[in-house]
């Protein structure tokens, strides 16, 4: 990641750089949980994308419509429950502007017997810059792996 003839300032400015992006990928699972869509939202880029097995959402007022529409209180499958990140893997570039991250996911769900049952696990694929605000997501890409998109949907409709 940096060698040698890095300056000491900007091997500190990718640290920070790292420290400010778990920080994103921990916010955006505790706004999701939260339904706090407006702060999830601001974690994205203006024009960032959100990406899954079911399509792309281009800009915040479509990424915030599509939680309203998926997730949120009230759509067909109010799915609420509880996620959690782990193992990330952020590599920022040389000059600290832009950045990538792999990390995975568990959606945890409550069960029918009001106990905690994993319901989903899967992978981010992430890609961050930085703008005058600070660092933001510019595009997410949700891969389900465990159960696949089409287990996964079949499951929740049948909640």
């Amino acid at each position: 990641m940096s060698g040698s003839t890095d300056s000491l300032e900007l091997r500190l400015l990718r640290v920070e750089a790292e420290l400010a992006l778990r920080r994103i990928i921990f916010d955006y699972s505790v706004h999701l949980d939260a339904g706090d869509y407006d702060a999830y939202v601001d974690l994205f880029a203006p024009d960032a994308e959100w990406t899954n097995a079911e399509g792309s959402h281009k800009g915040r007022a479509a990424i915030h419509k599509m939680l309203l529409d998926t997730v949120g209180p009230g759509s067909p499958l109010d799915l609420r429950g509880f996620h959690t990140n782990g193992n990330e893997r952020i590599d920022v570039d040389a000059d600290a502007r832009r950045a990538t991250a792999v990390s995975r996911y568990l959606f945890v769900m409550r069960g029918p017997d009001d106990r905690p049952r994993p319901s989903l696990a899967g992978m981010y694929h992430d890609e961050f810059v930085r703008l005058d605000e600070g660092w933001k997501i510019s595009r997410r890409v949700a891969e389900e792996v465990i159960p696949t998109h089409e287990e996964w949907v079949r499951m929740a409709a049948n909640r």
